[in-house]
């Protein structure tokens, strides 16, 4: 999807349902809430995915994300928990052993719940929502900067760009990506979810989240590292015997590297927490954490080729998000 290059835009992190937030963050920044439409003059936003479950307002913030794209004032890419809902809504390929893309096992159904909950009596608007999932592309490539939900890579952008030009997936996408190792499969862990390791000698990590994980996501831009600790991008720290352990040379090989000569690049997904910042002069993470109490972020973008520190932008989620 090619954007106007005239155009300023403001990128917005994870909102996971902090509606209120969300409100008080384009507020911030000069949007208006005319007929219904949070607007601005000059500037259009970007919102870089998941804006649903987890959260206290989740239909409330579909509907204004939702309202701002179709009356031209945002776009909206795909994150993984808007990837998850379909396959948790859609009906698995014959023969595959499974009723649902996303089987309805315990864990799945703790991502989600808070969704179907807040939906439950509103059923033609979640079957909507889901319906305009499809609308949201896996990427943006606006030539001077990129947009994603979790990574960039080249090696899988280009072959889906054959198959889907605009970056939007169907159903029949959805269903193929149950198949491990599938094409589908790979596209969207690697967008939507990121880059990830299998820790050492079989070890499980407990994160903040409460979920047991056998993997840890990892950087997908370091340029020489040497062990554990130097790829790891997640809240939740690795042992430290973990973390000094040396990557072996397939290891090294296997990672991605975004290249520090490669356009501008946005992302969410990863949890961060702190004050905002630049990870390298070519990429950042607007993802704060907000649902958790952090902040909900955005960078205004002009024309500038190097992300410049001091154009984040950012709220802190108050709490509880209910009394706003």
């Amino acid at each position: 999807m090619m954007l106007d290059p005239a155009r300023s835009y403001d990128l917005i992190g994870d909102v996971h349902g902090c509606a209120h937030t969300l409100e008080r963050l384009l507020d911030a920044m000069g949007y208006k809430r005319q007929g219904g439409v949070w607007r601005h003059a000059q500037r259009q936003a970007i919102f870089l995915g998941d804006i649903i479950d987890r959260g206290p307002r989740i239909r409330e913030a579909l509907h204004i994300v939702h309202d701002m794209v179709e009356a031209g004032q945002a776009h909206c890419i795909m994150g993984n928990h808007e990837f998850s809902a379909l396959g948790w809504t859609t009906p698995a390929l014959p023969g595959s052993g499974k009723q649902f893309v996303r089987e309805h096992n315990p864990r799945h159904a703790r991502l989600i719940e808070e969704t179907l909950t807040q939906f439950a009596d509103h059923p033609h608007d979640w079957h909507d929502f889901l319906g305009w999932f499809y609308e949201l592309p896996l990427f943006i490539d606006a030539g001077r900067f990129r947009v994603v939900h979790a990574c960039w890579d080249a090696r899988l952008i280009e072959p889906l760009r054959q198959q889907h030009p605009d970056g939007r997936i169907d159903e029949h996408f959805v269903q193929a990506s149950a198949v491990a190792g599938s094409f589908a499969h790979t596209v969207c862990n690697r967008l939507l979810r990121g880059t990830d390791m299998r820790l050492p000698d079989g070890l499980t990590l407990t994160g903040g989240d409460g979920l047991t994980r056998a993997f840890f996501r990892t950087k997908f831009w370091e340029e020489d590292p040497q062990t554990y600790g130097d790829i790891v991008f997640q809240p939740d720290a690795l042992p430290a015997e973990v973390a000094n352990a040396p990557l072996s040379r397939s290891q090294k090989n296997a990672l991605l590297r975004y290249g520090d000569d490669e356009p501008l690049l946005f992302v969410g997904h990863y949890w961060r927490s702190g004050r905002p910042a630049p990870i390298r002069a070519n990429l950042a993470c607007l993802d704060y954490s907000a649902v958790l109490y952090g902040k909900l972020v955005a960078y205004r973008l002009d024309d500038e080729t190097r992300i410049d520190p001091h154009k984040f932008v950012w709220v802190d989620v108050e709490r509880p998000e209910a009394s706003q």
